[in-house]
């Protein structure tokens, strides 16, 4: 079955400047910010693989059977996200998804994967802000292969603008990424 677009959504992050483990903190929803977080990528696309790092794995595993474990995510963002691409099998593209990011819409992730083909990068903005998840077609699996350290794939679409599709959209949570329990409560106030 190719010809479609799956989901990396990445869980292996440190939460240092949280305090604690982010991705289990609630929301007013009364859902985790991973559980969320899954459960509108998982309304908008069939195929999402999850990242995470051991430690994290306990908290993670009851919510998805699609889990990896990273045992080498202290090495970074982007050595997460070049094992993340190395089980993407016969994708024609991906959404790379950050799990601390629960406020973005379904409606948001479903645009973006019909968006991305095999030759393209996609990028969603909000008042000409660049945010996530960015979309990025097959042609770049190698590439982000190669990725190393705590880069994303910013240095990617740096090195591609010519493939590069930016899509305005109305939804803000593409730039609502939570790092500190202040985050947190000022997002979710804008989100509810």
């Amino acid at each position: 079955m190719s010809g479609r677009c799956g989901a990396l959504l990445l869980a292996a992050g440190f939460s240092n400047r949280f305090g604690s483990i982010k991705l289990c903190a609630r929301l007013n929803s009364g859902e985790t910010v991973f559980s969320q977080t899954l459960r509108r990528l998982r309304t908008a696309i069939d195929d999402v693989i999850v990242v995470t790092r051991p430690e994290l794995a306990v908290a993670l595993a009851p919510l998805t059977d699609t889990l990896h474990i990273f045992d080498k995510a202290e090495q970074g963002m982007g050595a997460s996200l070049a094992y993340a691409i190395s089980l993407a099998g016969d994708w024609e593209g991906c959404l790379v998804c950050l799990a601390d990011m629960p406020f973005i819409q379904s409606e948001t992730y479903s645009g973006l994967a019909q968006l991305t083909t095999s030759g393209q990068i996609v990028l969603p903005r909000y008042n000409d802000r660049s945010g996530n998840p960015v979309g990025f077609g097959r042609d770049f699996f190698p590439e982000l292969a190669e990725l190393r350290g705590d880069h994303g794939g910013k240095p990617i679409i740096q090195a591609h603008p010519e493939a590069v599709t930016k899509v305005e959209l109305a939804d803000p949570a593409i730039l609502y990424d939570i790092d500190t329990p202040d985050d947190l409560t000022r997002l979710q106030a804008l989100a509810d």
